[in-house]
């Protein structure tokens, strides 16, 4: 897995991109508008954390915490969402409508905000100590961390794992398993061939409850 990471498609190279001509074009003025943390930090109250939390910590089912990802990650996802790449419909309904400078203010926001504690598990998913050691070894058996990091978490575009919802983390996996969603590359679904769904259960619930909250936070 940790190989395979490092292939990078096309939709990380047009976010490189992207964050390059933004910078060579705007004017002092649009810069200094775009990089408003005030600005922007308003506008995702506004936009945003109704559905992702006010710190980007989510309580709603099947919704990602955003708190602690990436800014590369986020402006990536962002961009995937708005060109259609991306199977959600309401996100795309929202990015659709956001400047190349709304993509950059929302993604150096979401890179500001602290990394979640770990998500507490639900009454269906406890967590007990012989599920919690199943995940950590498919963890290492999968090289989860060659990509995502020994504190799982990630960097550039490769997202943080570590305190995320345990369902949307189960959904994502199944979904990169199957082959329903697609990566930057086949790299996910290529590492969890062969897996399980029950060892699904046991790597999302691992990675929910890693304590890398309290690790220094990477830099965005």
């Amino acid at each position: 897995m940790s190989t395979r990471c490092h292939r990078v498609a096309w939709p990380v190279r047009a976010a490189a991109l992207l964050l390059a001509a933004l910078a060579l074009r705007a004017t002092p003025v649009q810069a200094q508008a775009a990089a408003s943390a005030t600005a922007y930090a308003q506008r995702y109250a506004a936009l945003c954390a109704g559905c992702h939390g006010a710190p980007g910590v989510s309580a709603m089912a099947m919704t990602p915490s955003l708190a602690g990802q990436p800014s590369f990650y986020a402006i990536t996802q962002l961009f995937l969402f708005r060109d259609g790449r991306r199977d959600n419909a309401l996100m795309t309904a929202v990015a659709k409508g956001l400047s190349d400078a709304d993509l950059r203010g929302f993604a150096d926001h979401i890179g500001r905000l602290p990394p979640a504690a770990p998500a507490p598990a639900d009454d269906a998913a406890a967590a007990d100590a012989q599920q919690l050691a199943r995940g950590a070894s498919l963890g290492q058996r999968l090289h989860c961390s060659g990509c995502h990091g020994a504190d799982y978490a990630g960097g550039k575009q490769v997202p943080r794992l570590a305190g995320q919802r345990a369902d949307y983390l189960l959904h994502a996996l199944q979904g990169f398993a199957s082959g329903r969603r697609l990566g930057y590359t086949p790299a996910m679904t290529e590492a969890l061939a062969g897996t399980t769904p029950e060892q699904l259960v046991d790597l999302a619930l691992y990675l929910s409850q890693f304590g890398a909250a309290a690790a220094p936070p990477r830099s965005p």
